[in-house]
């Protein structure tokens, strides 16, 4: 598993239109009844989890994330006063603590922060009712390559000079053929499983700066922090050289998409 970052989850709200609109496309195949329990596993700052709250006005939803800051912004903007169908908790992906307590576990833009898929997977299946779903969407295979080599052009450069042996990639960005064969060892079975490219669309080059700083931290935490806005900068600069901005002055990312859809094998009669 990646190492804990320290999120500003007010910047990342304001940098993460992209992965907040992909979120509602990707909870437009879900389908939900009034009644559902769900958990949304990530649920970062609680904007898409308050969301589906409305969704299940005589359900449940769980939020939970391994970021203390991300569940204390989201605890306080979206209350249980105000959500009192909400619970919001820190919990680790790969440790998951529930049992058969949802009829689906929804996560978006998140499961990828995590590099051994396996013990998430279990978790999930663990969590979910005989007969449960999940819808999961994450980084998958080839993922933002662009971003990455520019992050990796610029890291080796003075004024940083850092060394790329002492830097482990942090993601998992895996393939359909092995998640496949890791949710059928969990207990899941995929009925849909397909890497999908998006267009991330970000309307100014600072706006695209800002979406680095905040999405792409194990590569920013690398650089003290009083040289970060440099660091940004340069790869910014390393990136546009590659893929200029548009006609309107928006900067486009190629990202790729794993989705799954799956459910959970009903328990037999006796």
């Amino acid at each position: 598993m990646t190492k804990n970052h320290r999120w500003n989850p007010a910047d990342y709200a304001k940098h993460s239109q992209g992965q907040e609109r992909w979120a509602k496309e990707l909870l437009s195949l879900v389908s939900l009844s009034s009644q559902d329990h769900v958990l949304d596993l990530g649920c970062g700052d609680g904007r898409i989890t308050a969301e589906i709250t409305g969704l299940v006005p005589h359900g449940r939803v769980v939020g939970a994330d391994r970021s203390e800051e991300m569940i204390a912004f989201a605890a306080q903007h979206f209350p249980r006063a105000t959500y009192p169908n909400l619970a919001i908790q820190v919990a680790d992906a790969s440790s998951l603590p529930f049992h058969e307590e949802f009829d689906v576990v929804f996560s978006n833009a998140a499961l990828h922060w995590v590099r051994e898929h396996r013990p998430v997977l279990a978790g999930i299946s663990k969590a979910l009712k005989p007969g449960g779903r999940c819808v999961l969407q994450m980084g998958g295979k080839g993922n933002g390559a662009g971003v990455i080599r520019a992050f990796d052009s610029s890291i080796t450069e003075a004024p940083w000079r850092l060394s790329p042996n002492n830097f482990e990639f942090p993601y998992g960005f895996h393939a359909p053929q092995e998640y496949c064969e890791w949710m059928q060892d969990a207990g899941l079975i995929p009925d849909s499983v397909e890497l999908i490219e998006k267009d991330m669309v970000h309307e100014s080059r600072e706006a695209f700066k800002g979406w680095l700083r905040t999405a792409w931290l194990p590569y920013v935490e690398r650089v003290p922090a009083e040289s970060r806005s440099e660091f940004l900068e340069t790869v910014t600069s390393l990136y546009l050289e590659e893929n200029p901005v548009d006609e309107q002055g928006r900067v486009h990312v190629q990202m790729i998409r794993l989705q799954v859809l799956a459910h959970k094998v009903k328990h037999l009669a006796a």
